[in-house]
């Protein structure tokens, strides 16, 4: 059998010489002028030289577990996928499809795009991709890109699956939490159901390849070669620059002032940077005296959709690509001859005793600087500025990327990892253990959420939740609307909080701020989130009005694609709906009490009337955020007493964001009476006990049954 895949992979690179007639296998067409282009470029690259080995390991080893270790650059994020696609054609198509995980949705369509290219097949027939809110394949389908968090949901929520042949784990050294889950759940052979031959492939930066080959038991390893061309000095800074986006603009500056040939790539730490050196260098270019064509300034980050193939294409001027860590290992970009690395990254980070997000401004890892390095290789080589010291990276930057398993909200895995009836979570194996207390602190809000039966496992409910692409306690909001009579209005609710949650940026000019109060509600953001999904729809989805707004129009499509799929999923359970009710003063009320029902867990109280708020689950005191509407309403108005939120991060100005009016009542009402037993001491904990105490003397007999009616899953089905 060994043979058979070595065979296939010589038949299937035929130079143009050797026949003009050479049809393609997948296909059965014959091959365009375009392959035979793209071909060449394919064997000048250094994995092509492990092309043999690798097929040899994937049909030969007896575990089924192959370890690819290669520098960014290389070619394997496009070219494992491909000669996984002839391994299983020349099964016959007998053993499924291929499936290759990405750590981000951006990478996967991108992948998907240059492979079908490379491969002279239809993007969303033969070659396809999988993310959010986009399924671009089809029945015929054999290769699909797949962004890793939406192939976990599906490997947890969907039972018999069987329709892989192999499956591609790429850049597992991103440490995302659905690839180190699927490792852990592969490696402890939780996916039973899965055919027994199945193929995976593990690819890695060599940074992590001593982790991994440990992990998984020694499997054989595929080492591609480095690439031939040299490698950059890098040029340091004496000091850390007090403002980083000035320094990467003048860096960018000289060099095309210079005229150095090539292409530049910016490292920034965040989005908001990114903007700014954009706006700053669209300007400043445009000034400069220059032979050629003013540099094209392109962001890139996970906001920039399907805009962020202008970077691959071919133009006449210099391109300036300006982005953060997405770019560390994903989008390989063979024109960049320059890098100006800030060594810095900006990323939230869960801290579960206090049930919030800090944003931390932190070094990147050795392995994601010399990965920046190496983008400017080449002959000759390119240049690389670091805008810090050399001590700094060797004295505060770790050897390798922090695993995100270590630092986000672990309740969906969790409850994605009940629905696979693994009953400690603790004990599924992940290449870095998550912290017990961050479980503990998951399993308690699942709890809380009614998603956990007394013994632990999934309740009814909580196997509704895991099916929904929500967050928990959203997915619990919007169930319990069901119950409430606004279904209509939370599946808008549900889609704009996950897609498109609202400005994220200030005005810039009294005009825009003017539309945008326009779209404010006075009964808080959750229903100005609605209002604006209405306003926008109403506009015919139309990207001029977003840009008068300051709104995102890509992230608007989003929200409007992601809410049909939700409202196509409530059909597929059978979970009856309502007729939009949007602005009756009943539909107010009944909003307030779904959204409580998932979010009595973040809820917070005006201890001193001036907008100082004092969280119930712990004694952090937050503020409203700027683009909250009750910050916008003119004096004198007060803030509300008792609010319920989206977010809570701890940053500059600890904000509360996405905020809206409640009354504590309801709160009494719906949340679990042992929720509210268990909160710290406070004089809100007081008033809520003192309210549901005067709530029972009342009416006993029919809130207590109705309050058991709410929480008996069966009656959300």
């Amino acid at each position: 059998m060994a043979s058979q895949p070595l065979r296939l992979a010589e038949e299937y690179g035929p130079s143009a010489g050797e026949s003009e007639l050479a049809v393609n296998p997948f296909d059965g067409l014959p091959f365009s002028s375009r392959y035979y282009e793209l071909l060449e470029q394919r064997h000048a690259l250094p994995i092509w030289a492990a092309r043999f080995a690798f097929l040899e390991q994937l049909e030969s080893n007896p575990t089924g577990v192959v370890l690819v270790s290669g520098e960014p650059g290389s070619g394997k994020s496009t070219q494992i996928p491909q000669w996984c696609a002839e391994f299983v054609l020349a099964r016959g198509f007998q053993k499924g499809q291929v499936t290759v995980t990405q750590p981000y949705p951006l990478a996967a369509r991108s992948l998907a795009l240059r492979v079908a290219d490379e491969m002279d097949l239809t993007l969303g027939h033969e070659v396809g991709y999988s993310i959010p809110q986009e399924d671009c394949t089809g029945p015929n389908t054999l290769l699909r890109f797949c962004w890793d968090r939406l192939l976990l949901q599906e490997v947890a929520s969907t039972r018999g699956t069987g329709v892989w042949g192999v499956l591609v784990l790429d850049e597992a050294q991103e440490r995302s939490v659905a690839s180190d889950s699927l490792q852990g759940l592969l490696q402890d052979a939780r996916l039973e159901n899965l055919p027994g031959d199945l193929r995976v492939v593990v690819v890695t930066d060599p940074a992590l390849e001593p982790k991994l080959r440990a992990f998984w038991g020694n499997p054989p390893i595929v080492h591609i070669p480095r690439e031939a061309g040299e490698r950059p000095s890098p040029i340091y800074r004496d000091t850390i620059p007090p403002d980083r986006v000035e320094a990467a603009c003048q860096a960018v500056l000289e060099l095309c002032r210079k005229e150095a040939p090539g292409d530049v790539l910016v490292y920034l730490p965040s989005e908001e940077e990114i903007s700014l050196c954009c706006e700053s260098l669209s300007r400043e270019v445009e000034s400069l005296p220059l032979q050629r064509l003013p540099p094209r300034v392109l962001p890139l980050h996970p906001d920039c959709g399907q805009a962020v193939q202008a970077v691959y294409e071919d133009m006449d001027a210099r391109k300036v690509v300006v982005t953060h860590w997405l770019a560390d290992f994903s989008f390989s970009l063979p024109s960049i001859q320059h890098v100006i690395d800030s060594g810095l990254e900006l990323r939230s980070v869960y801290n579960p005793r206090i049930r919030a997000e800090f944003q931390v401004l932190r070094p990147i890892s050795k392995c994601q600087a010399e990965a920046r390095r190496l983008r400017a290789r080449g002959f000759p080589p390119g240049s690389c500025l670091c805008l810090y010291p050399k001590s700094f990276l060797e004295l505060e930057a770790p050897p390798l990327p922090q695993p995100r398993v270590c630092e986000e909200n672990l309740c969906s895995l969790v409850l994605l990892l009940k629905r696979r009836q693994i009953a400690e979570p603790g004990e599924c194996h992940f290449l870095d253990q998550p912290a017990p207390e961050a479980l503990m602190q998951a399993l308690e809000d699942l709890d809380y959420l009614a998603a956990l039966d007394d013994d632990g496992d999934l309740s009814d409910l909580g196997v509704i939740l895991s099916e929904f692409p929500l967050a928990p306690e959203l997915a619990k909001a919007l169930l319990a609307s069901c119950e409430f009579d606004c279904v209509d209005e939370m599946l808008t609710l549900a889609a704009m909080l996950t897609a498109a949650p609202g400005f994220t940026r200030p005005p810039l000019s009294a005009e825009e701020a003017a539309l945008r109060r326009a779209l404010e509600h006075t009964d808080g953001d959750h229903s100005s989130l609605i209002q604006v999904y209405e306003a926008f729809i109403q506009s015919g989805a139309d990207e001029a009005w977003c840009q008068a707004r300051g709104l995102n129009w890509a992230a608007l499509c989003q929200a409007h694609k992601l809410r049909g799929e939700l409202l196509e999923l409530m059909q597929q359970i059978e979970l009856p709906l309502s007729l939009p009710a949007f602005g009756s003063e009943q539909n107010r009320r009944d909003l307030q009490k779904a959204l409580v029902s998932g979010y009595f867990l973040k809820v917070a109280r005006d201890t001193d009337g001036t907008g100082n708020y004092l969280l119930l689950t712990h004694k952090h005191v937050a503020q409203l955020s700027s683009y909250c509407c009750y910050r916008s309403r003119r004096a004198p108005a007060r803030p509300p007493p008792w609010v319920l939120y989206h977010n809570f991060t701890i940053s500059k100005d600890n904000c509360l964001s996405i905020v809206s009016e409640i009354e504590p009542q309801m709160l009494v009402e719906l949340a679990p009476p042992y929720f509210l037993s268990n909160l710290p001491p406070s004089e809100s904990r007081d008033l809520l006990n003192q309210l549901r105490e005067g709530m029972a003397d009342s009416s006993a007999g029919s809130e207590s049954s109705s309050v058991q009616e709410f929480r008996d899953p069966c009656v959300l089905q």
